[in-house]
């Protein structure tokens, strides 16, 4: 439960036909195998205690009867067990029958969820035997115990409250306007689906598809549970297909055939925060529905789902090559634009030969290919300075060569050192004074440049460096259009290196892959030994830690103990606790501390969910205070 995080599982207990006395016993196994797990919320299979294939056999009382009599067996077997339980079975209720499910837990039967449609088209024919739920919430007696039925009813857990568990059965997923839907706008973070869906040709997709889909719609979790082995086969098959997603992402499924459990955890606030966030989602409040209120131990949920330590990048490599054109393709299409609107025929570029100018070039050259403008109207200036390397140097050479644009080679070297003596700056201080001046110069020849050249002078910084503030105001934090602007340094990497897998000439390849073994670094500290001696990382910190902190942050507002928890497991094998959570701190007051660059930054267009633009996606006042971020970090130590 720390942090958001609740153990789920959907699983589907081996059953035979009409014998509840077999299947409660079969139902407790499965309830022990999720105890042993530390599974908190449990999912079963639609009328699993009785088998959805009976037929006619549910107008017999006496499987009714059976029916009841294992549902308050299973009751009585969890008092002592730190588990709840959704699971079905037909119910009796003023002379209707009705196909419900039933939840339950530490010895309690907190409520009765009635499905809602009854389909009765192809293999279906549940209208002959059940009754459609009513959504009005009455009591029922049942053993001495006054219990709550009726389809809008609702479970919060007392110590989360984050935590509301909403029910639909089955075909009520499949209908134009499904009961999560109400649900979710009264407030239920989890859904659960008790089904049990016939396996035809095609259909696993589709229900993979619909599942994932409907818990995109409600931004909640949805915990699917699929009859499977033990039901009739007279004339169709189930095959135990268990899904649990989380707003869109299916986070585990099971093998078909095989009555599998899926066992994940779910996080509960990053669910509410991404509602929060939503101003689009409309809640309807709680009025018509019973919130029923239960228990859960408070405690730290192991975790054993995967956070992958490249959130931006795509694990797949065939995704990933989709991703890294649709971005580029993206990045060209916001330039091609300011081009034509602003009717430029230049675009006006630093060429350093690191990996953001490279990137910045290579989306200028197929913005000028896409808008038919002639890619010697690219310039692209390298400027030399103190701590220029031969490597940089020729890289930039290369590229511009193999491209075909246009080079200017101006050295800044003179024009700083007058700079030095008009400031009365000692040129042997190495400090910021001594680095800034030598980005402002190269800004000043940029502008000056494209004002002469009718042209725009592009940016090169990207996302991880304007959320580090790490860039020079009114240097390099300044251009007139920033094609890097939502690209964090970890994307920027494959970006780079799609365009090098991709390219025809050998060339342009070979030094693409040169750009990408170079250390990262501003080259604003002199060489040693025609060697970097300024880098980056050595600085600010590891880009795929900050690229990591970042996107949790923004796209998720996890708090910083939240982050270094997820990051531990993430960067397990690469990082030391204590690595991380130093360069944790420097991430959130860099963050704070920086925001008045990003308060003026230029444009540029957004690619992705996590973007730092002041008109768009961040607006944060420049004197904000770090403090109760920081002092939630201090007490890990």
């Amino acid at each position: 439960m720390k942090d958001g995080y609740l153990k789920v599982a959907s699983a589907t207990p081996k059953i035979q036909v009409a014998d509840c006395k077999y299947n409660k016993g079969q139902i407790l196994t499965e309830i022990h195998k999720a105890v042993e797990q530390n599974v908190r919320l449990l999912v079963l299979p639609e009328l699993c205690i009785t088998g959805y294939t009976c037929g006619d056999l549910f107008l017999q009382d006496t499987l009714l009867e059976g029916a009841k009599d294992a549902l308050m067996w299973l009751v009585q077997q969890t008092k002592e067990l730190p588990v709840y339980v959704m699971a079905g079975l037909p119910l009796s209720v003023d002379c209707k029958l009705y196909n419900t499910a039933a939840f339950f837990g530490r010895g309690k039967l907190l409520g009765m969820i009635p499905k809602t449609f009854m389909p009765n088209y192809s293999e279906f024919y549940e209208v002959r035997h059940f009754a459609k739920g009513p959504e009005t919430v009455s009591m029922l007696m049942m053993e001495g115990q006054q219990v709550p039925f009726g389809s809008r009813l609702l479970f919060q857990c007392r110590q989360m409250p984050e935590l509301v568990i909403g029910c639909e059965i089955c075909e009520d997923l499949w209908v134009p306007e499904p009961p999560s839907g109400s649900h979710a706008r009264a407030g239920a973070t989890v859904i659960c689906n008790p089904s049990a869906s016939v396996e035809i040709t095609a259909k696993e997709g589709y229900r993979r598809q619909l599942v994932s889909s409907q818990s995109a719609r409600t931004v909640s979790a949805y915990i699917y549970a699929d009859a499977g082995e033990g039901e009739s086969t007279t004339d169709v098959v189930f095959s135990g297909h268990n899904i649990i997603c989380e707003n869109g992402t299916i986070l585990t499924e099971s093998r078909r055939f095989t009555n599998e459990m899926a066992v994940t955890e779910i996080d509960l606030k990053k669910l509410s925060v991404e509602r929060r966030r939503m101003n689009t989602y409309e809640t309807t409040g709680r009025e018509g529905y019973t919130v029923v209120a239960f228990d859960l131990e408070e405690e730290k949920t192991e975790l054993s789902r995967e956070f992958s330590p490249t959130p931006f990048i795509p694990k797949d490599e065939a995704q990933r090559t989709e991703r890294c054109e649709e971005i580029f393709y993206l990045q060209a299409m916001g330039l091609k634009k300011r081009l034509l609107h602003t009717h430029c025929d230049t675009a006006v570029i630093g060429l350093s030969g690191g990996l953001d100018s490279t990137l910045a070039l290579l989306v200028t050259v197929r913005a000028f290919d896409m808008a038919g403008l002639d890619r010697k109207g690219i310039l692209g200036i390298t400027m030399p300075g103190f701590g220029t390397t031969d490597r940089t140097y020729q890289n930039a050479l290369k590229m511009a060569k193999t491209l075909g644009v246009s080079l200017k080679e101006i050295s800044i070297v003179k024009a700083v050192e007058q700079h030095f003596q008009d400031i009365e700056q000692d040129k042997t201080l190495h400090d910021v004074t001594y680095e800034n001046s030598q980005a402002r110069e190269r800004t000043q020849i940029l502008m000056d440049m494209a004002n002469k050249w009718n042209g725009l002078v592009i940016g090169t910084g990207d996302l991880s460096e304007m959320a580090l503030g790490f860039s020079t105001y009114n240097g390099d934090h300044m251009s007139m259009y920033a094609v890097n602007v939502s690209i964090p340094k970890t994307l920027v990497r494959h970006l780079v290196r799609y365009v090098a897998d991709t390219a025809e000439e050998q060339e342009l390849k070979a030094v693409l892959s040169d750009v990408l073994d170079t250390p990262v670094s501003p080259e604003l500290l002199p060489a040693e030994n025609g060697e970097i001696t300024q880098k980056t990382e050595e600085v600010v910190g590891p880009y795929e830690l900050h690229d990591f902190f970042l996107y949790y942050m923004m796209r998720f507002g996890f708090s910083p103990t939240k982050i270094y928890r997820i990051a531990v497991q993430a960067f397990d094998t690469v990082y030391e606790k204590s690595v991380i959570l130093k360069w944790l701190k420097k991430f959130y007051w860099r963050f704070f501390s920086q925001q008045f660059k990003r308060s003026c930054v230029p444009d540029g267009p957004k690619v992705g969910t996590v973007a730092l633009s002041p008109r768009g996606d961040w607006r944060m006042p420049s004197d904000a205070s770090v403090s109760l971020w920081l002092e939630e970090l201090d007490t890990l130590e």
